[in-house]
């Protein structure tokens, strides 16, 4: 096998982009492009936030939005007959695939496959086992290309009404990456899959300077999206107990969802409308400046009904590099990143009352606020510096790449 690093742009395939909760996959998409790495990126749904993060100005890579619906037969009638000329591996694609492959994902792979063949993509990347990979699979086998996918957590675990096929999706990829070992456990234990690798996500450490925790800081943040998964219910709980126990409590939630109306009713359920706010979604830099006011980072995450959890929150990462101590419970693979008492406070998840003591116990200790967070930083440095982690995928890409043409040729 040739040693020289394959040519062509990488196509990263994406259900929806921009979207505001995925900083991970932009910090990606920036360290392989600062490494020279060509990328194409492929939108398959619209885009329905309003608010997003300000460093997606810094991404250089052409945007292409794949259409989902067509206005009627004549322009699906004419992709058609692009497709029969220019790929002429689409039809015995189909025959393989279309069990497990939606109308919708079908006429979107084959627009797919088309400008990827025109652009030279070497090779198409999908974030989440569903709907992106789903159609970069179909994509790929069409254009006579590979493709791989990143398995997060949700994609893993939750009760899809529809199945996903993820078994199929980690049998034929040339590769799949997750986030934990934890998942990959998980993987190859349920579903047998032998090609999988974990590669943590990584910041851009140069966007994260630390800074020591400062004594005088009193205030709890919590970060993320208001769904059941992120255990914010359970915060408000554990914040009314420790209110309840004459501690004065101050704590900020940021963030936009579902669960706002809850999470509202619950604080004045619980007499803290003048303790707990929430702010609503903000942008990285304003969360980053909000992080070096705080005492302490609340994560309480939890098992959602619907089987939906975390698998490593960036926000974690986030504050830690910062030197902000965090609070976090042990869903999925947090246990990796958060080691109790060393690089952060771990609890049972659910449990309120174990998380208002490990809030207490990082408020009063101003020394063990300290060692949290140089040992915190230091693993962040060691492990999730998104430069390391992105040259690891794009080692993948490039051995994926040059096992197929080695095949081909054979």
């Amino acid at each position: 096998m040739s040693l020289s690093s394959p040519s062509g742009p990488i196509g990263y395939v994406l259900k929806r982009y921009p979207r505001f909760s995925e900083t991970f996959v932009v910090n990606e998409i920036l360290a392989h492009e600062a490494a020279g790495q060509p990328i194409e990126i492929f939108a398959l749904r619209s885009v329905e936030e309003t608010h997003f993060q300000d460093l997606l100005g810094r991404v250089r890579a052409p945007v292409t939005r794949i259409p989902d619906r067509f206005s009627g037969p004549e322009p699906f009638w004419t992709r058609l007959a692009e497709v029969r000329d220019e790929l002429p591996a689409a039809w015995e694609t189909l025959a393989r695939m279309d069990a497990i492959a939606c109308g919708r994902n079908v006429a979107q792979a084959l627009e797919l496959a088309l400008q990827i063949r025109r652009r030279g993509v070497s090779h198409l990347h999908a974030h989440f086992g569903t709907v992106a990979t789903s159609v970069a699979r179909l994509a790929a086998a069409m254009a006579g290309i590979g493709y791989s996918f990143t398995a997060h957590a949700k994609d893993i675990y939750y009760d899809y009404d529809e199945p996903q096929h993820l078994d199929a999706k980690l049998q034929d990829a040339a590769f799949s990456v997750t986030v934990s070992d934890f998942n990959v456990a998980y993987l190859k234990d349920t579903f047998g899959a032998e090609r999988v690798s974990r590669i943590y996500n990584g910041l851009d450490l140069g966007h994260f300077a630390y800074q020591p925790p400062r004594a005088e800081a009193r205030e709890i943040i919590a970060v993320g999206r208001l769904v059941e998964k992120k255990g914010f219910h359970i915060l408000i709980e554990a914040l009314r107990l420790m209110a309840e126990g004459g501690r004065p409590v101050s704590c900020r939630i940021v963030g936009a969802g579902e669960e706002r109306e809850h999470l509202i009713s619950q604080i004045e359920d619980a007499g803290l409308p003048d303790r707990v706010t929430l702010d609503g979604p903000r942008p990285q830099s304003e969360v980053i400046e909000m992080m070096r006011q705080a005492a302490v980072l609340a994560c309480p995450c939890v098992v959602g009904s619907d089987g939906n959890r975390d698998g490593l929150p960036t926000v974690l990462l986030e504050a830690m590099a910062l030197g902000l101590p965090v609070v976090t419970t042990d869903v999925v693979g947090i246990p990796e990143l958060v080691r109790d008492g060393d690089t952060g406070l771990l609890v049972a998840e659910g449990d309120p009352q174990a998380l208002a003591e490990a809030l207490e116990r990082a408020l009063d200790d101003g020394d063990l606020r300290t060692g949290l967070s140089q040992r915190a930083r230091a693993l962040i440095e060691e492990e999730f510096d998104v430069q390391r982690s992105a040259a690891a995928l794009r080692a993948l890409f490039d051995q994926a790449i040059l096992e197929r043409a080695d095949r081909k040729a054979a």
